[in-house]
């Protein structure tokens, strides 16, 4: 296949990381999708570590993507063909922070796309966005959206908003609330990266999801769209 140019100059592909370096295992790839400034990354860089070292042995590969110039949501398509080209025919799941967040959201129609995590996602739903954000194309894929309760940079009842849109057209949306964090996710970082991790593992090689995300997923809006995120999670997954 031809290598498709990026949509916009400097948009690129991180170094693997993950799958122990062989291209020959990879079973799935995870886009980190990173927010708008590099001096507050967010999730995005324990997230791909704990990726590389819950999935890795399975086969899950994480990249980062550099957007360059172009629409964060156009960079996010493109990095999927692009692997769909290096990797053949693997399920990619788009895991954003912030700008980042409402990219992975916006590029899930991708075919290769199964599964969606948005963190604190930017998104433009308000009283003065004109028209709500898209979610047709969320349709048959796995969502999770995680917010602090206390974001004052991204509206956390955005992201509910848009949830409760999505879920009535895809039952397999989640969103947990992250209370009394802000948006970073910091108070609560080791929390965030365990549930994104949980979440990415199951939509993409196990088919299995902890309890809470069980429950979250099963349950009516808008208890599923407002599960709270227990402090100490990931300490006992499947337990």
């Amino acid at each position: 296949m031809a290598q498709h140019a990026p949509p916009a100059r400097g948009a690129r592909l991180g170094r693997a990381a993950g799958a122990n370096g062989s291209v020959s295992t990879v079973s799935g790839v995870v886009l980190l999708l990173p927010g708008a400034s590099r001096f507050a990354p967010g999730p995005v860089r324990p997230l791909a570590r704990a990726l590389a070292r819950a999935g890795g042995a399975q086969g899950l590969v994480a990249h980062a993507v550099a957007h360059g110039a172009g629409p964060r949501e156009e960079a996010a398509g493109w990095a999927a063909e692009e692997v769909v080209r290096r990797y053949g025919d693997v399920p990619v799941c788009l895991a954003g922070f912030g700008a980042g967040g409402r990219a992975a959201l916006l590029a899930a129609g991708h075919g290769a796309v199964n599964s969606v995590v948005a963190l604190a996602p930017c998104l433009t739903e308000g009283a003065d966005a004109g028209s709500p954000e898209p979610v047709k194309q969320l349709a048959g894929r796995q969502v999770l959206i995680v917010h602090g309760t206390n974001d004052a940079r991204s509206d956390p009842e955005a992201s509910f908003r848009l949830a409760a849109r999505a879920k009535k057209a895809n039952r397999s949306t989640c969103r947990f609330e992250v209370h009394s964090d802000g948006h970073g996710l910091r108070e609560h970082r080791s929390e965030v990266v365990s549930l994104a991790v949980d979440f990415v593992l199951g939509a993409m090689l196990s088919g299995r999801y902890s309890r809470p995300v069980v429950d979250a997923l099963g349950a009516p809006p808008p208890l599923g769209l407002r599960m709270p995120l227990a402090s100490g999670f990931g300490r006992s997954l499947r337990g």
